[in-house]
C-alpha cells in the first residue's frame, strides 16, 4: 500500500512543481526588469503616491480576473468577512503600502544593479521575522548565504554612495533618497511577508483574496496619508496623473503582475525567503 501511494503522490506533485518553476521564472524576469523599466518610463517628477495607488488598483483587477477564470469568485466573496479580512490582511497591507512608496523613491535614485542587490536584503529580514513570528530556524548553510548577501549589499552601498558623491557631490542625497529607502523597504518586506505566511497558515486565506484585501486596505491607508503629505499636496495641485505618459502604465502593470506572482509562489511552493529573487536563490533558502 505504501509503495502504491508514493508514486501517486509524486505524480500529483509534478504539476505543482511545474507551476512553481513557471511562476518563479516569470517572477525572476519581472524582478530583474522592474528597476530598468521604472527608470526608463517613470519621470523624475512623477508623484510616487499616484504610482503606488495605480499599482494596487491593477493588482485588484488582475486578481479578480484570475478568480473569474478559476470560477471561484462568488465562493470567495460569499465566505468573506470584514473581521477576517482586517485580521489577516490589515497590518501587512499597511506595511506594503509604505514599502511600495519607499521603493518608488529608491528606483529613481539608484542604478538598477545596486537597487536589486540592496532589495535582496529582504531575505535576511524575512529570515529574522519568520524566526521571530513563526519560530522557523535556518540551517548553517542558509545563514552563510544570507551573510554573503548582506556583505555584497554593504559593499555596493558604500561604492554607490562614494561614486555618486565624487561625481556630483550628492553622496548624502544618494544615501537619504536611494540607499536608506530601499533598505527600510526590505526590512518592511520581511515583516509583511512573515505576517502573510502567518495569515495563510492560520486564516487559510487564498493568495488572490489576500492580494485584493491588502491592495484595498493599503490604498485606503495611502489615501488617508495624502491629506497632509507632500504627495497629497502635489496631487491636489497638479492632478493625479502629473508627469505621466502612456508608457508609465508599463511599470505599473509589471509591478502588479509581480505582486500576483508572489502570491502564487507562496501558494504553490510554501513560503520562500526569496519570493522576488531568481530561481537558484529560491531553491537554497526555502522553508
Amino acid at each position: 500500500m505504501g509503495s502504491s501511494s508514493t508514486p501517486a503522490a509524486a505524480a500529483a506533485a509534478a504539476p505543482s512543481r511545474r507551476k512553481v518553476a513557471l511562476y518563479l521564472a516569470l517572477l525572476t524576469l519581472q524582478y530583474g526588469a522592474q528597476p530598468l523599466i521604472s527608470k526608463r518610463f517613470v519621470r523624475q517628477d512623477t508623484i510616487v503616491t499616484s504610482l503606488v495607488l495605480a499599482t494596487e488598483a491593477a493588482k485588484v483587477i488582475c486578481a479578480i480576473i484570475l478568480l473569474i477564470a478559476e470560477g471561484s469568485l462568488r465562493k470567495q466573496f460569499s465566505n468573506w468577512t470584514l473581521t477576517g479580512s482586517l485580521t489577516a490582511s490589515g497590518l501587512p497591507a499597511a506595511i506594503y503600502a509604505l514599502q511600495n512608496s519607499l521603493l518608488q523613491v529608491s528606483y529613481k535614485n539608484l542604478d538598477s544593479l545596486t537597487f536589486s542587490i540592496l532589495n535582496q536584503t529582504k531575505l535576511l529580514w524575512t529570515a529574522f521575522f519568520t524566526f521571530l513570528i513563526l519560530g522557523q530556524k535556518q540551517s548553517s548553510r542558509q545563514i552563510l548565504a544570507l551573510a554573503l548577501l548582506i556583505g555584497a549589499a554593504v559593499l555596493l552601498s558604500v561604492g554607490e554612495s562614494t561614486s555618486k558623491g565624487s561625481k556630483s557631490g550628492g553622496s548624502d542625497y544618494i544615501l537619504l533618497y536611494g540607499i536608506i529607502p530601499v533598505t527600510v523597504a526590505s526590512m518592511l518586506s520581511g515583516l509583511a511577508s512573515s505576517l502573510c505566511q502567518w495569515a495563510s497558515q492560520v486564516k487559510k486565506h487564498t493568495s488572490y483574496m489576500m492580494t485584493i484585501e491588502m491592495s484595498f486596505i493599503g490604498s485606503m491607508c495611502l489615501l488617508a496619508s495624502t491629506y497632509r503629505s507632500p504627495d497629497g499636496e502635489a496631487i491636489r495641485k497638479y492632478g493625479f496623473f502629473h508627469e505621466w505618459t502612456f508608457w508609465t502604465v508599463v511599470p505599473v502593470l509589471m509591478n502588479a503582475v509581480g505582486g500576483i506572482l508572489v502570491g502564487l509562489v507562496t501558494t504553490y511552493a510554501g513560503f520562500c525567503y526569496s519570493l522576488s529573487s531568481p530561481c537558484n536563490c529560491t531553491a537554497t533558502i526555502c522553508v
